[in-house]
């Protein structure tokens, strides 16, 4: 009897890590996920505000207006007819449908309002503009 005594309170001579490898696998499919879903777009020399934010919400739409005046939707170029057709479907799945207005800062002023005019035909309420933080 005093043997399985002693058996029971020997140190062990390794150590479980299942457990740790579980957090570890955990935390990376997080980091993947995490790293994978930011808003993908094409790159604007954005104007610099003083009171930028982050607008990105799940869903949310982003449509780009480059210096030349190209529209993209999430990366996509696409027309004035094409961009109110996408929107509109998009609206009629979820009504609530926010947008983020991302516009090189020397774009003609013109494609930005045109834009916002079609965002407001179709009744989008939730549209932001997209800015810098100015630098002092």
């Amino acid at each position: 009897m005093s043997a399985d005594v002693r058996t029971e309170n020997a140190p062990y001579d390794d150590i479980n890590i299942t457990p740790m490898l579980d957090l570890a696998y955990v935390l990376l499919v997080t980091f993947i996920i995490l790293t994978t879903a930011s808003v993908q777009g094409v790159k604007v020399d954005s104007p610099k505000t003083e009171a930028a934010s982050s607008l990105a919400k799940p869903q949310t739409r982003a449509i780009t207006i480059t210096r030349d005046g190209a529209i993209y939707l999430d990366a996509y170029p696409v027309t004035l007819d094409e961009l109110s057709q996408r929107l509109a479907v998009m609206k009629s799945g979820n009504p609530a449908l926010p947008v983020v207005l991302k516009a090189d800062a020397r774009t003609a002023y013109q494609k930005v309002t045109e834009v916002l005019e079609i965002a407001k035909k179709l009744d989008i309420t939730e549209i932001g503009l997209v800015t810098q933080r100015a630098t002092r």
